[in-house]
C-alpha cells in the first residue's frame, strides 16, 4: 500500500444487526467469472419477465434470513405525489430515468421519486439490486430508501428528499450568483463520502462494491452533508479465497479503475480509484471528462497527475473558484490522497479506511476564509491579491473551547506530496493510536470499577 499506514477506523456506524444475514442475497449468483460473458446492452435485460421477477423478489420476506423495510407504493399513489409527473416536479435526469420531487399523500412527506426509464440502461436485475441493497444497508452517509413501485411494467424508487441536489450540482456550471463549495465544505463532503464508502466496504457482511461513485451520485442534505445514492450497480464483494468478482464493465466512463474497465475484475480497490478521481473534482474543481478544454486537458486525471510532483505546479491544480482561500499544507494533503487513489495498480491504492482517516484529520482542521487569499511564493504560486501571508488554520484545542491560528506561511514546504502524507500521517497515527490506547484504558477502568462494585455488594448480601 505504500504510503498510507494501516490502522483501523473506528468509525461508529455499525450495519443493522436484524439485517446482517440478509445480506447474503440473491446478488450472490452473480459471483461466478462466467457472468463477463454476458450481453452489456439493455436488451438481454429487458427480455427478461418484469412481472414475474417483480412478484418473486419484492415485498417482505421472512424464510430467507431478510426483511426489506421498503414499503411498497402503487403506480397511483406516485403520480399523485408528483402531481402526475408535471414539469414543475421535475429534479433532474440521468441514465437510469427521470427523479422528481413529491409529496406523499399518506404521509405529507417530501420525498424523490425516480422513474426508471422502460427503454434505459437499469434493468429489472438493476432495480431489485437497489431496493435490496438500500433496504438492508443503513448508515448516515447513504440515502435512504422509502420505499418502490413495480405495477406493470413501471418501476419506481423513493427516496428521501435531499434538498441540495448533487456534488455535481455546486461544482459545475453554476449558474449566476450560485456560491462555489468553500474549501472547509468540500473536505467535510470527501470527509463524509469516504465514510459511505468504509461502510459498504468493511461494515457490511459480505462486503459491498459500490461500482458507480461520481459526483452526481452523492446527494447533498441539509448543511452539505453527504449520502450516496443510486445502488443499482453495487456488487457483492469476493469471499473467502477469491480477490476479485469478474462481471461486465458498467459505470461511467472517467471514474472507471482501469483494471476494471480492461479486465472486468472488480473489487474494492476499484471504488477507491473512483473516490480518487471524485476528490480531484472537489479539489480542482473540472469535470472528469471536459471536452471543451485543450485536449490534454480533457481528461481530469490524466492533466493532474504530472503535476502531483511538481511542488511549484500545485496551486494550479486548486479550484479558481476558491480565489486562494484554502489552507496551502492542506490543499497538498488532500492532493496526495487522491493521487494514491488514482494508482495505477491496484494494489498501490489504500484501503478506503485509511483514506477515512486522513479526510477526517483533513476535514478537523476548520480553515478561516476571512484571512484573505492564499499565497505562497515558494510553490511558485500567481499572486491572487489580498493577504501575502495566506490563510490561517483554526485547530480546536479539545476541551479548552480555544482556537489557536497556524501561519501557513511558516510550515515546511515539502519535495514530494508523498512525503507530505508520509510525514505528517505517521504523526497523526501515533495520535490517533494515543487516543484509542486511551478510550481502551478507561474502559477498563469503567469495567474494573464495575466489577468491584458487583463483588462489594455480593460480598454484603453474603
Amino acid at each position: 500500500m505504500g504510503c498510507f499506514p494501516c490502522f483501523d477506523s473506528k468509525e461508529a456506524a455499525q450495519l443493522n444487526p436484524g439485517n446482517r444475514a440478509g445480506d447474503r442475497r440473491e446478488e450472490q449468483p452473480m459471483v461466478p467469472p462466467r457472468v463477463d460473458k454476458l450481453s452489456s446492452g439493455a436488451d438481454r435485460m429487458k427480455t427478461r419477465s418484469n412481472l414475474d421477477l417483480k412478484r418473486e423478489s419484492l415485498g417482505p420476506r421472512e424464510e430467507s434470513g431478510f426483511n426489506i423495510s421498503a414499503q411498497t407504493f402503487t403506480f397511483r399513489e406516485l403520480a399523485a405525489a408528483t402531481k402526475n409527473f408535471r414539469p414543475e416536479c421535475f429534479l433532474g435526469e440521468g441514465g437510469f430515468g427521470r427523479v422528481y420531487k413529491g409529496r406523499l399523500e399518506s404521509t405529507g412527506q417530501v420525498v424523490a421519486i425516480k422513474q426508471l426509464d422502460r427503454n434505459g440502461l437499469q434493468g429489472n436485475r438493476e432495480f431489485l439490486v437497489e431496493v435490496l441493497m438500500l433496504s438492508l444497508l443503513h448508515h448516515p452517509n447513504l440515502v435512504n430508501l422509502i420505499g418502490c413501485c413495480a405495477d406493470g411494467d413501471q418501476r419506481l424508487l423513493v427516496y428521501e428528499y435531499m434538498p441540495l441536489g448533487s456534488l455535481e450540482d455546486h461544482l459545475h456550471d453554476l449558474p449566476p450568483g450560485k456560491e462555489p463549495l468553500d474549501w472547509n465544505r468540500r473536505m467535510k463532503i470527501a470527509s463524509g463520502a469516504a465514510k459511505g464508502l468504509e461502510y459498504l466496504h468493511d461494515k457490511a457482511n459480505p462486503p459491498v462494491i459500490y461500482r458507480d461513485f461520481k459526483s452526481s451520485n452523492i446527494l447533498l442534505d441539509e448543511g452539505f452533508h453527504p449520502k450516496l445514492s443510486d445502488f443499482g450497480l453495487a456488487k457483492l464483494g469476493p469471499v473467502g479465497d477469491k480477490s476479485h468478482v469478474s462481471t461486465r464493465v458498467m459505470g461511467t466512463y472517467g471514474y472507471c479503475a482501469p483494471e476494471y474497465a480492461m479486465t472486468g475484475q472488480l473489487t474494492v480497490k476499484s471504488d477507491v480509484y473512483s473516490f480518487g478521481v471524485v476528490l480531484l473534482e472537489l479539489i480542482t474543481g473540472r469535470k472528469v471528462i471536459d471536452s471543451t478544454r485543450a485536449h490534454a486537458e480533457q481528461n481530469l486525471v490524466s492533466w493532474a497527475r504530472p503535476m502531483f510532483n511538481d511542488r511549484r505546479k500545485l496551486p494550479k491544480l486548486a479550484d479558481p473558484k476558491l480565489q486562494g482561500r484554502y489552507p496551502m499544507r492542506g490543499l497538498c494533503q488532500a492532493l496526495a490522497v487522491a493521487s494514491m487513489c488514482i494508482q495505477e495498480e491496484a494494489a498501490s491504492r489504500p484501503l478506503i479506511a485509511d483514506v477515512v482517516t486522513a479526510l477526517s484529520y483533513l476535514s478537523s482542521q476548520a480553515y478561516d476564509p476571512s484571512a484573505g487569499p492564499n499565497y505562497n511564493s515558494r510553490y511558485g504560486g500567481e499572486r491572487s491579491g489580498g493577504n501575502e501571508k495566506g490563510g490561517r488554520m483554526l485547530v480546536k484545542n479539545e476541551g479548552s473551547g480555544h482556537e489557536r491560528g497556524l501561519d501557513m506561511e511558516k510550515e515546511d514546504s515539502p519535495r514530494e506530496v508523498v512525503g507530505i502524507l508520509n510525514r505528517d500521517f505517521d504523526r497523526e497515527r501515533a495520535v490517533a493510536e494515543a487516543k484509542m490506547w486511551g478510550e481502551n484504558w478507561r474502559e477498563k477502568r469503567r469495567a474494573n470499577a464495575n466489577l468491584q462494585e458487583s463483588y462489594d455488594a455480593a460480598s454484603g448480601n453474603g
